[in-house]
């Protein structure tokens, strides 16, 4: 296959972010949503950032491969919607096991909150996947899963970066202060 005929094979789709922010737009304004703004997901960054990045990827994947878009973007922000933090021990909310059972809590708040169809409660509850052994049942639910890996492992570097020049800016102060004294 030459690189002609393997560009006409691709699929082109408009990428609109306007229809992006309208597929979750009930989500996003939701109270109980917008509460994850001040909740730590991964490092540093907010959950809801993290599930709004989780679900614009998963936008642009599901689009262009021509799957259920508008259920797999709307699962994926809700994917981790949840209001404890798995990191400290013995506060009130902390749940064992937080890898195993945190999709389940995310799906109970999301169907207080929401009205899903069975893809978004799929996306939802099997996010963990392989993790967790019950297999996604549909192909917007894997893709989910593996746009949260990616974008958990784009916010691990980020942070990586962040610390590095952290500290960069820590040896350039301290510098500038001998050299004042």
């Amino acid at each position: 296959m030459n690189s002609e005929e393997h560009k006409s094979n691709l699929v082109k789709v408009d990428i609109n972010l306007q229809e992006f922010k309208e597929i979750i737009k009930d989500i996003t304004e939701n109270s109980s949503v917008i509460s994850l703004k001040e909740h730590v997901q991964h490092m540093k960054g907010s959950r809801y950032k993290h599930c709004y990045e989780v679900a614009f990827y998963t936008y642009v994947l599901t689009k262009k491969l021509g799957l259920d878009y508008i259920s797999a973007t709307r699962g994926a922000m809700l994917h981790d919607f949840y209001f404890y933090d798995w990191r400290h021990k013995g506060v009130e909310g902390q749940k064992r096991f937080h890898a195993y059972r945190h999709p389940r809590i995310a799906l109970h708040n999301a169907n207080q909150n929401f009205e899903l169809n069975e893809v978004e409660k799929d996306i939802i509850l099997k996010h963990m996947w392989p993790l967790t052994i019950r297999f996604p049942r549909f192909s917007e639910s894997y893709i989910v899963t593996f746009v949260d890996k990616y974008c958990a492992t784009k916010e691990f570097f980020r942070f990586l970066k962040y610390k590095k020049t952290m500290k960069k800016l820590r040896k350039l102060n301290q510098l500038k202060k001998q050299e004042e004294k």
